[in-house]
């Protein structure tokens, strides 16, 4: 079919879209009830108490998902990438975020209208089934990130960090630096740590020769090894 923007048929139609198995007609009502946005890089896309409208699909671009804690303090507790979604949680549950998210590169979202998006759902199981499965994966990853960030040392959270960012966004064409710059104060909240934590583990592993360090740019030199720091915890 012919859709109305060319970023909304990536969110649909792409082989890691949830949607990709739903019907023309499905998705000709998506295509007629959704709003795209673009974001700047550090642009919130939306805050903690914020009223989810409907369900946010990453077209492009990269998201964190973050809960502010004591003192200002964030906490990462998701990041999102093409062609994934964010603020499901609150939107199935019908209450208001309990985080807030902000674009970490220059960013397009998709927002399909909730009340379409749930008469879908309740009309296609296997959308649904679909739905769910994502959810329990998701809910998975969030547990044993708990678990990581409660019970692992210094070390071990960072160097899990750094493989999770590894499995999120891949690596760049050298098929060794991390496709994602992140500040160090970013991999502190990712690592459940402080910020002068972060840098002084940073430059211990890339003394140990396991990573290498230009910038915000990380390059993995020892994969076996930071997996095995990760493992020991």
């Amino acid at each position: 079919m012919q859709y109305s923007n060319p970023h909304f048929e990536d969110v649909i139609e792409n082989s890691k879209s949830v949607f990709n198995i739903i019907s023309e007609e499905e998705k000709k009502i998506l295509d007629e009830n959704h709003t795209l946005m673009y974001f700047k890089k550090s642009e919130i896309i939306y805050k903690e108490g914020d009223k989810p409208l409907g369900l946010i699909c990453l077209a492009q671009g990269k998201v964190k998902v973050f809960k502010e804690g004591v003192g200002g303090r964030e906490q990462i507790v998701r990041m999102a990438k093409p062609y994934g979604f964010i603020g499901y949680r609150a939107l199935f549950a019908g209450e208001n975020y309990i985080a807030s998210s902000v674009a970490i590169e220059d960013s397009t979202i998709c927002i399909l209208d909730k009340d379409v998006l749930f008469k879908i759902l309740r009309a296609n199981a296997r959308l649904t089934m679909r739905f769910l499965s994502s959810l329990a994966t998701e809910l998975g990853f969030s547990n044993r990130r708990t678990v990581t960030l409660t019970q692992k040392h210094i070390r071990g959270r960072l160097a899990e960090s750094l493989l999770f960012l590894m499995n999120t966004y891949g690596f760049e064409q050298d098929g060794a630096t991390l496709k994602v710059y992140l500040s160090r104060e970013d991999i502190a909240n990712l690592s459940n740590m402080t910020t002068s934590n972060a840098i002084r583990t940073l430059s211990t592993f890339a003394s140990e020769n396991v990573i290498s360090l230009e910038g915000r740019k990380i390059k993995i030199l020892d994969l076996h090894k930071l997996e095995r720091i990760s493992a020991l915890g």
